[in-house]
């Protein structure tokens, strides 16, 4: 039996779900994320950040931690195409 995980991994994978920009309620890019993360890296406070990209500090802070923009989710499986 495969664990839910294992599931949900083999599903991002495959294209079964969409997500980052490519979710098609995505308000920022990849880009955005990146630089969002960039950005309090070098000390900038979360509100600023949340003020330039016209989010909430909660968010940015989700955004930080990788609770959200699920850019790995679970990790991602190699398919290999014959």
């Amino acid at each position: 039996i495969k664990a839910q995980a294992d599931n949900n991994g083999e599903a991002v994978a495959l294209s079964a779900y969409r997500i980052g920009e490519g979710h098609p309620r995505a308000r920022l890019t990849d880009g955005d994320v990146e630089m969002i993360r960039t950005l309090a890296e070098a000390g900038v406070r979360y509100a600023e950040i949340a003020a330039k990209f016209e989010i909430t500090k909660w968010m940015v802070g989700r955004i930080c931690r990788y609770e959200h923009s699920n850019h790995a989710v679970w990790g991602f499986k190699e398919v290999v195409v014959a």
